[in-house]
């Protein structure tokens, strides 16, 4: 495919924005011609923004879906639950896709999704970006050579972010999973996903404890009110919105954020717009009587095929970002994913700093308010040479059939979660017994 990659995208979220955004990294190869959202304001910001004609904006994916195929590739960015469909129709009127994680919290979704594309021939991506960015793959490259030997265990911690949890998964869109999907599944799906990767292993039995520890009605503080802006225990509350949205060093408007997460609250955040949103939206109620039902805390434990486990640990309560800890028969390798390096400890020999803070193969690494490392970017690289017939990393890391081994685990995990910590034997969930 020598022309130009055209791209219309479904659902203008923070991340259908976003990946529209890194687009622009590529604009000589790539360029957005058609959008939808349900959200009038939204189309009008995409339209203004990449100069798009009146008659490729429209007010739904439906509505998108109806007219002829109008572009390359169709970007699904809508919510959990919402993906099927759109991504069914799109693939029998020639679109490929790009689809956000997870794919659906249903396997019989997954599976019919696998079947039409392969029916279709549609190449599928599903946004697990994690494997994308120079810190996992360079830290999948050093394990690839040998030098910690065959990988025993491995450690990892999801730090979720105490604020994030409050604005995603308790006041938030993902904050019941009866409307959207499982947290372990929802936001740990590329976790799973990456461990798998390193470990180059297939996981065999997975169990799996966590709970709501704090977010509910009982251990909300004295005096606390309904929403922020009503709250006489405001001023000791880390959750209060108005510190967290106007205030916060990182996220606040009033220090120069207008993005992520602002830009959930309205399309174009200011101090007045943010005002008004914590004083009458969803993202201004009290922390502690939302209807959100999603852990916020919860541990996964995968034994692989080779006895090797995997333990995830993902947590709310945190300020930190994802580290690993990876242990092997001949060293040991440990990282921090936000300082971009890792160090590698063969033992009985000197520790190895390695950086991979420089590792960018050119990509600009500016605009990435979601502590991606980079991986949106290389992630919408990779769907380019998909397109084109050629691979920057040699091979597509994301394609549907490598992605649903996360999806399959997690729910797995979710199982065990609910059942007590239950193990689950993977292959008889995926055989029959996921639902």
């Amino acid at each position: 495919m020598d022309k130009k990659i055209s791209i219309a995208i479904i659902g203008l979220g923070a991340r259908g924005q976003h990946y529209a955004r890194c687009c622009k990294e590529f604009s000589a190869e790539a360029e957005i011609v058609a959008v939808a959202d349900i959200i009038p304001e939204r189309v009008e910001q995409m339209k203004a923004e990449f100069s798009l004609p009146a008659e490729c904006c429209f007010t739904s994916g439906e509505a998108l879906l109806e007219q002829e195929r109008l572009a390359d590739v169709m970007f699904i960015c809508t919510q959990d639950r919402e993906h099927f469909e759109p991504a069914m129709k799109a693939m029998k009127k020639g679109y490929h896709i790009l689809l956000e994680k997870p794919v659906s919290p249903f396997p019989d979704e997954w599976r019919t999704l696998l079947k039409t594309a392969e029916e279709y021939k549609t190449k599928v991506l599903v946004c697990h970006v994690l494997r994308y960015t120079p810190f996992y793959q360079e830290l999948k490259r050093v394990i690839d050579t040998g030098i910690i030997g065959e990988i025993v265990s491995i450690q990892a911690m999801e730090s979720v972010l105490w604020w994030h949890q409050a604005h995603s998964f308790v006041r938030g869109n993902w904050r019941n999973s009866d409307e959207t999907s499982p947290m372990i599944l929802q936001k740990c799906c590329h976790d799973i996903d990456i461990l798998l990767w390193l470990m180059g292993k297939k996981c065999s039995r997975v169990t799996s404890m966590g709970n709501l520890f704090w977010f509910k009605s009982e251990n909300a503080p004295v005096g606390a009110g309904e929403r922020c802006v009503d709250c006489k225990a405001g001023t000791d509350c880390p959750y209060n919105a108005e510190k967290i949205y106007l205030e916060n060093e990182k996220t606040g408007i009033l220090k120069g954020n207008n993005q992520w997460p602002c830009d959930v609250l309205v399309p174009e955040p200011t101090p007045e717009s943010i005002r008004e949103a914590i004083a009458n939206g969803p993202y201004g109620r009290c922390v502690y009587h939302c209807d959100n039902n999603v852990v916020d805390h919860q541990v996964v434990t995968m034994e692989m095929e080779n006895g090797a486990v995997i333990d995830l640990t993902m947590c709310a309560f945190t300020t930190g970002s994802r580290t690993v800890d990876i242990m092997g028969t001949k060293g040991e390798i440990k990282g921090i994913f936000s300082e971009h390096s890792f160090e590698i400890i063969p033992f009985g020999k000197s520790p190895i700093v390695y950086s991979t803070e420089q590792v960018s193969d050119g990509i600009k690494m500016e605009y990435d308010p979601y502590d991606h490392g980079g991986g949106d970017k290389y992630l919408i690289r990779d769907m380019i040479d998909l397109l084109k017939g050629t691979s920057v990393k040699g091979n597509t890391l994301t394609t549907l059939d490598k992605s649903l081994e996360s999806h399959f685990v997690a729910l797995a995990a979710e199982k065990s979660r609910v059942h007590g910590g239950v193990v689950v034997e993977l292959a008889q969930f995926v055989n029959g017994d996921a639902e």
